[in-house]
């Protein structure tokens, strides 16, 4: 994948579209979808793989366990960076291109805020693989390595009034007050959202889920 400041911009049913036509005479094609928190990525990821018939393959799973982010003094800044198994993660996505063997993922529960292992089994047919999560495109090691793993990465571009309000919600229904709901975006979310978007020109294609 080459870095270029000229992305082209497409709705998802285009870039579904579009997966369809470069994965032809693949055996697989591994998608990674990348956006900041808010952004809609596990629905996108959800609405590709319905349409293409693919397997989607969540980050989120790489969360650090909460007793491991509270040794680590960073329960307060949970979803930056270093709060990731990146290596771990970087491993997987390594694996996923590998169809001589099944690739078991953990997920990530949110009601019970921890992962899930192995919940996830990528199968040796599964011709199509969606990997979304919010650093895929972070240029510093060890997720710099992964757009040349990938087919191709997309970047979900939506306005920040609209994701901030959907993680104000998100938040809220996991058991936040509201009032805290709305600190925690502005001190964690919000300067993780302004990290991913610093990586937005690394995309191939920019993703506005207004358009067709």
């Amino acid at each position: 994948m080459a870095e270029t400041g000229d992305h082209p911009r497409l709705g998802v049913a285009e870039l579904a579209a579009q997966i369809a036509r470069d994965r032809v005479g693949r055996r697989r094609y591994v998608f990674g979808l990348a956006g900041p928190p808010g952004s809609g990525k596990s629905t996108v990821a959800a609405r590709l793989a319905e349409t293409l018939g693919g397997v989607v393959v969540p980050m989120d799973g790489f969360h650090l366990d909460n007793a491991e982010l509270e040794r680590l003094g960073l329960s307060a800044v949970k979803g930056a960076p270093e709060t990731f198994d990146a290596a771990g993660f970087v491993r997987l996505v390594e694996q996923l291109t590998h169809v001589d063997r099944p690739v078991r993922a953990p997920s990530f529960d949110r009601v019970a805020d921890r992962t899930v292992d192995e919940a996830i089994t990528v199968a040796p047919d599964d011709h199509l693989v969606i990997v979304e999560g919010n650093y895929l495109l972070l240029d510093r090691a060890p997720w710099a390595s992964l757009v040349d793993v990938f087919d191709r990465v997309a970047y979900l571009d939506v306005d920040d009034a609209t994701r901030v309000e959907r993680l104000v919600a998100r938040h809220v229904r996991h058991g936040r007050p509201l009032d805290d709901a709305r600190r925690f975006v502005r001190s964690s979310d919000e300067a993780n959202a302004a990290i991913i978007a610093a990586t937005r020109h690394r995309a191939d294609v920019l993703i506005d889920p207004s358009l067709p």
